[in-house]
């Protein structure tokens, strides 16, 4: 089983060998057979975790219910938890098939029950929120339609997920890994106003910014942060509450702090945005904390990254539109040709410069890409 691993790890070639002579089968076998000997079960599941990383057609519904049945027969083994968690993550990844399958057989209640009984163990903690959050992917390109939505509303009514993890979030406070883990899960569940509303009463906005300010200076935890922050602020009362707990700082100042860093830079900029849409009240207090100055600087330093260039724009465009009064102040910092050269190198975020351009007041040209004339719409 050892070596086994051992190959499997070398490369996806020798797994998809493995994959082609009955490795699966075989390592699933003996899953069933060793389920009772720890030693024995924990050394397959390293093979079988091995085996599917990239696989994960080989799963099968005998696998799928094998190992829910694990869950329930270790539910008090945190490191047979843990095996079997990442087995279940690896074949849900690029699979929406199985992610379905998962969620029909019972496995949101399995992990929110998890979450529960193993609380204090901080390995477990996050391999749960990992496949929690790997149930609302959206990256099976075989499908038209995914369950990505639905999963992440269930995760919420039925597993009462976001009190779970915001109440872990108050128990991690001191372990930024476990918080970027949580973070991120939240990120992924907010996906109804209602959810970020409930995140908000049940404290959640003081508690990310709390432990975002306490650290700042790790990357990791500074990338969900400004993640989540941006999934909540779609929801107008969260905006003024970041803006009220201190948030605009704390995101100026990481993105100040890790100014070479492009998605730091990418997430401060489209959370500004986000913050500022449509509240001008907001943008006041953005702007007077010299906002213009961090998100120009970010176009400078990263002027080749079309990511970054396409949320300064937008958080440009946001912070002008409603409040024309702070025109002046980008174009006196020369934001006009930082986004003239971002409309040149990127192609791709033509609409997003040209709505900077218009909005600040700047000279643009708008193309008719289709006249009526019976042609094709220009591409």
């Amino acid at each position: 089983l050892a070596e086994l691993k051992l190959e499997c790890d070398k490369d996806l070639a020798v797994r998809c060998t493995a994959g082609n002579n009955d490795a699966y089968n075989t390592l699933l076998q003996a899953v069933e057979k060793y389920k009772d000997n720890l030693s024995l079960l924990k050394q397959t599941l390293l093979s079988m975790i091995s085996l599917t990383n990239g696989q994960p057609d080989l799963l099968d519904n005998k696998g799928k219910e094998l190992f829910l049945e694990l869950l329930e027969l270790h539910s008090s083994n945190p490191e047979v938890l843990e095996l079997a968690l990442l087995f279940m993550r690896n074949t849900c990844i690029k699979h929406e098939a199985n992610r379905q399958s998962f969620v029909k057989l019972g496995l949101i209640e399995k992990l929110a029950s998890i979450l529960k009984t193993h609380r204090s163990q901080a390995n477990i903690v996050m391999v749960t929120c990992q496949t929690l959050q790997v149930l609302t992917f959206d990256d099976d390109i075989r499908v038209l339609f995914g369950q990505a939505h639905e999963h992440a509303k269930m995760i919420v009514t039925e597993g009462n997920a976001l009190k779970l993890i915001i109440d872990l979030c108050k128990d991690f406070k001191e372990k930024p890994e476990v918080m970027s883990e949580l973070f991120a899960t939240i990120s992924k569940l907010v996906v109804r106003n209602e959810f970020c509303q409930a995140v908000m009463e049940m404290g959640g906005i003081h508690l990310i910014l709390s432990a975002f300010q306490d650290s700042i200076a790790k990357k990791d935890i500074a990338k969900q942060a400004l993640s989540v922050t941006k999934a909540l602020a779609g929801n107008d009362n969260v905006k003024e509450a970041v803006v009220q707990n201190g948030g605009v700082q704390v995101i100026l100042a990481a993105m100040t702090k890790h100014q070479a860093n492009p998605r730091i830079a990418e997430l401060g900029a489209a959370t500004l945005g986000a913050i500022v849409l449509r509240n001008e009240s907001n943008c006041k207090r953005v702007m007077e904390l010299n906002a213009h100055h961090v998100l120009l600087q970010a176009m400078k330093i990263h002027s080749q990254d079309v990511n970054v260039q396409r949320q300064c724009c937008m958080a440009i465009r946001n912070l002008v539109a409603r409040t024309r009064e702070y025109c002046n102040l980008f174009l006196e910092l020369g934001a006009e040709s930082l986004i003239q050269d971002a409309q040149r190198n990127h192609k791709s975020c033509q609409d997003e410069t040209k709505a900077a351009l218009r909005d600040l007041g700047c000279e643009v040209h708008l193309e008719e890409r289709w006249k009526g004339e019976n042609k094709g719409l220009a591409q």
